[in-house]
């Protein structure tokens, strides 16, 4: 007997697939994913909630696109740019901004997909375009992980890590994030398929109705995406923080202020997606039967996604520019490039000096 595939949308689009169709049918009604079991059901009508979403979602990736080019693309200049003064973090923040440079430059595509409430382009496309939104994804979250594990060598145990923590072990450790990243990403780009009719047609991830696969992705993306990532931020920096504060620096109470900064973002941006994620494994499960609980769960979906997927534009502002460091390796690159702005470069390399080893390791390691 044929087995019936359950239309599950893209990891970051997992409430779109349901905007697949521009005529009021059972797209428009029923289960958000498309699932058209043979049980009985009232049709949910969720015309407004479509309308908003074909304005909401384009105006804000639009936005988060912008702004993250920006930003991201700074960082990546700036890097480089002067490449020879790089050091191990300096590498991994490189990553970070390329990975998250993945994931923003398919945001202009999903921003067409949500407004024209059709996927418009072919299934390579909607391949291609899931392996840049989960590559992108999977490795920012592990280059930030792999910035703390390093900052965490760096400052707890530096009298032992000196020895090892060479280039070609960072190169190493680089070459697993994106290998994982990758990994991660496989079974998503397996199976994203373009399915519809004339004028009607989804990006989606196309698994059996009863296969584990849905759940397993829901569930990937809430460990790797959140749960590993933070528990290793509260360990790490629960370490580094006592370390500090026995410092002799002036420098250590902005670094500590940063560490806060750090984990409380990643708290505050990655959370809601990740909760209403497991939610909708619930739903999968038969949790929620009600229209309006579809409705809202949806509409939490839309606004808890776009606001996870601004965090890629606080990177660079979190991990780069508050660093002293990478601000006066920007002020010399736009004095280079723009020699009106020499005065200015002469001037705040003046104001900074050079520094001491334990503000070193606080601004230019851990910031």
């Amino acid at each position: 007997m044929k087995q019936d595939l359950n239309s599950t949308s893209l990891p970051g689009l997992q409430n779109y697939t349901m905007f697949g169709t521009t005529k009021q049918t059972i797209d428009d009604y029923g289960d958000y994913y498309g699932n058209t079991s043979d049980k009985d059901y009232e049709p949910c009508n969720i015309t407004d909630l479509k309308a908003f979403g074909q304005v909401f979602l384009p105006t804000l990736y639009s936005l988060v696109f912008v702004t993250g080019l920006l930003g991201n693309g700074l960082v990546v200049c700036v890097l480089l740019w002067f490449q020879r003064k790089c050091n191990l973090t300096d590498i991994c923040l490189l990553n970070l901004a390329l990975s998250d440079l993945l994931f923003i430059f398919s945001l202009p595509f999903w921003a067409t997909y949500a407004a024209q409430g059709s996927w418009p382009w072919n299934s390579t496309m909607c391949r291609l375009m899931t392996f840049l939104y989960t590559m992108g994804f999977y490795g920012s979250i592990g280059f930030m992980v792999a910035m703390t594990l390093d900052r965490y060598l760096l400052i707890v145990h530096s009298t032992s890590v000196t020895v090892w923590r060479t280039l070609r072990l960072g190169m190493v450790l680089i070459g697993v994030v994106w290998a994982m990243s990758l990994i991660a990403s496989l079974p998503s780009v397996i199976f994203a398929e373009v399915n519809g009719t004339q004028g009607a047609y989804t990006c989606a991830i196309e698994v059996p109705e009863e296969s584990w696969w849905r759940s397993f992705d829901y569930v990937e993306m809430n460990v790797l995406g959140l749960v590993m990532p933070l528990s290793i931020m509260v360990f790490c920096y629960a370490r580094i923080i006592p370390t500090l504060i026995r410092m002799k620096t002036h420098k250590k109470h902005k670094a500590i202020k940063l560490i806060f900064a750090i984990i409380i973002t990643f708290f505050l941006f990655w959370t809601p997606y990740h909760i209403v994620l497991f939610l909708h494994i619930l739903k999968q499960r038969g949790y929620f039967t009600q229209c309006h609980q579809w409705s809202h769960l949806d509409l939490a979906m839309k606004v808890t996604e776009t606001v996870a997927f601004t965090h890629c534009c606080l990177n660079p502002i979190i991990y780069a520019f508050a660093g002293e460091k990478f601000c006066r390796l920007v002020v010399k690159m736009f004095g280079k490039l723009l020699p009106l702005c020499s005065v200015s470069r002469e001037s705040y390399e003046r104001r900074s000096s050079v520094y001491s080893r334990s503000s070193e390791i606080t601004s230019t390691k851990l910031i």
